[in-house]
């Protein structure tokens, strides 16, 4: 009986698919060695490949075989050719800014609010804020404490608050120890800080009291945060900073409720 089964399937994916299965060019497959070591850390980033003699040697592969691999790696961002250069192939590790572009394209072409951004960020801070309370280190907080201290003044001296707020937004999160998280958030922040940017300059245009009252509301809310995290209070952190993000949605989008993200980023 099982074997009838079997067979009925085995007939059932021929009837189906006509395609063979691909077999990895040996290119794909050195690359695929070759970025494994990387993520594994065995090469790190800024170091050098070793020269191709090297490494044709050691997979047993040609010079066109191994350029190839090394074109793979250098699309994905992985590593930098500067072409002419003696010094060949530099590991070239990638940020979050891999996928920002990219993504914020795509949200540009699906028609994206700056809303939905928002009320996704709204959605991801306040649990990082969460985790950032039960893992997160006194080398965590006094970082962050910095940023409020130095960053941010520094940016609403410069009349440049978005980057200020952008980054402890970001940092908050890259922070909190959740790698999935810290990416979401940094393929969002280009996204955020350029419309911070747009609605700071036009409070700090129209009325100096309105820009300075958001100044000074985001610094209070950012100690009190860091005064939770420093006190582990995961759930109390959580809650002070989903009401800061509330709260910050509503000023944000005042005027702004279906702006687009491809305006923003033009």
């Amino acid at each position: 009986m099982a074997e009838e089964s079997f067979a009925a399937i085995f007939d059932s994916l021929d009837a189906t698919s006509s395609r063979p299965i691909r077999t990895p060019k040996t290119a794909e497959l050195v690359a695929l060695k070759l970025r494994r070591m990387i993520v594994d850390g065995e090469l790190a980033d800024g170091d050098r490949l070793p020269h191709e003699a090297e490494l044709m040697e050691h997979f047993s592969v040609s010079r066109p075989t191994l350029r190839e691999a090394v074109r793979v790696l250098e699309a994905e961002r992985l590593v930098e050719v500067r072409r002419g250069s003696r010094s060949g192939a530099r590991v070239c590790v990638p940020g979050p800014e891999i996928v920002a572009r990219p993504a914020s394209l795509l949200l540009e072409l699906s028609g994206a609010t700056v809303a939905d951004v928002l009320v996704a960020r709204e959605a991801l801070e306040p649990h990082a804020a969460r985790l950032l309370a039960l893992t997160g280190t006194d080398s965590d907080f006094d970082e962050l404490e910095r940023m409020v201290d130095e960053d941010i003044p520094a940016s609403y001296i410069a009349n440049e608050l978005s980057e200020g707020a952008a980054a402890f937004h970001l940092r908050l999160v890259q922070l909190c120890g959740n790698a999935t998280l810290a990416l979401l958030a940094g393929m969002m922040h280009e996204i955020f800080e350029r419309h911070v940017e747009a609605v700071t300059a036009r409070k700090s245009l129209e009325d100096h009291e309105k820009y300075e009252g958001s100044y000074l509301l985001l610094i209070r809310s950012c100690r009190r945060l860091i005064k939770l995290l420093r006190a582990g209070d995961a759930d109390a952190a959580h809650d002070h900073w989903q009401q800061h993000m509330t709260v910050s949605r509503g000023s944000l989008l005042i005027g702004h409720e279906s702006t687009q993200v491809r305006d923003v980023l033009d």
